[in-house]
């Protein structure tokens, strides 16, 4: 009997913050524990968009510290860099065929995102069947993921299917993993919008390598709500409902625990201990990732370390890939 695969990826593009904790880092970590763990740094994601390429090179290694900082293992758990295994793009071609126009059209990061740039690339259009690549090359069971990503873990779900359907049994057919809270970390400034580096007040959102100065000062000025009472209810609360989830994602208390220790004491407390919490968590972390970034060699040798690894597992599925479709292999 197999072990349970899980696969994930993140982009190398801007500075990490605490949403890609939450969504990402911390799952990662966790899940690496339940079976063979593949995590992928998708450099070739970040290209889908105007990009910097002294900037994709330097935040590809940034993101490869930080991964380790927070937790993976690489003894482990295999870590690795899409572009260099290229069965991603070869399998992306492949499944380009069996992934609906309709479907990525209505994608909601394409609807988004493409409204934000003057250029459109089809790589924008397309990348969903890349990350479908990635995830079912894996022979992928589970996916830790933030919940803006569920849609696309959706139509990774039909395309296996399809393929599935016209070709013989092939891919595995993933689920998600996603987080109980904290699934979707919005802007502290602006509480209908995601927390992201690109997008949102940059005073909203919490990097990863904040001073603790810079977060206390944040968490200080995050946009509440009316009233005084700390209670977690999205659509009437929804500042103070996104720092109930981010105590929530950084100490696991639940939001009860957290609506309950509150009760009564209102904004002020709470948001000083929100920061408190994060600066602890972060303490940690700061200077692991600060030891990992000054090392380039070392890093690069474990990302060709997985790498290697990256390559032997997804071949065989490639392989079975080309095979079912009626490609004549040498």
């Amino acid at each position: 009997m197999r072990l349970m695969r899980i696969f994930s990826g993140i982009q190398p593009s801007g500075d990490a913050h605490i949403g890609n904790y939450s969504g990402g880092f911390r799952q990662y970590a966790a899940t690496q524990e339940q079976g063979e763990a593949f995590f992928c740094i998708v450099d070739l994601h970040a290209i889908t968009i105007d990009h910097d390429p002294a900037a994709l090179q330097e935040g590809t290694l940034d993101i490869a510290a930080m991964l380790f900082a927070t937790g993976i293992d690489p003894d482990r758990a295999t870590v690795f860099v899409q572009s260099h295994v290229t069965a991603h793009t070869e399998a992306t071609w492949l499944l380009s065929s069996v992934a609906s126009h309709g479907q990525l059209g209505r994608m909601t990061q394409f609807k988004e995102k493409s409204a934000e740039e003057s250029f459109i690339s089809a790589a924008l259009f397309t990348y969903p069947v890349l990350m479908a690549s990635d995830i079912l090359l894996y022979r992928t069971d589970i996916v830790p993921i933030g919940d803006d990503q569920r849609q696309h873990l959706e139509l990774t779900r039909d395309i296996a299917q399809r393929f599935n359907s016209r070709y013989g049994e092939t891919l595995v057919v993933p689920k998600g993993v996603y987080p109980e809270t904290g699934g979707r970390v919005m802007n502290l400034q602006e509480p209908a919008v995601k927390m992201s580096k690109s997008r949102g007040a940059e005073s909203g959102t919490v990097l990863m390598l904040d001073p603790p100065e810079t977060i206390r000062k944040k968490l200080k000025t995050a946009v509440t709500d009316s009233g005084n009472e700390v209670r977690h209810d999205p659509e009437e609360k929804p500042g103070i409902s996104n720092l109930i989830e981010l105590m929530t994602v950084v100490t696991g208390d639940s939001i009860k625990d957290v609506e309950s220790r509150y009760d009564g004491k209102g904004y002020g407390d709470f948001k000083s201990d929100v920061a408190d919490a994060i600066v602890e968590l972060l303490t940690p972390i700061q200077p692991r990732y600060h030891e990992l970034r000054q090392d380039p060699a070392e890093l690069f040798r474990l990302l060709a370390v997985g790498a290697e690894k990256a390559r032997a597992e997804s071949e065989p599925t490639l392989t079975k890939m080309y095979e079912g479709m009626g490609f004549a292999r040498p």
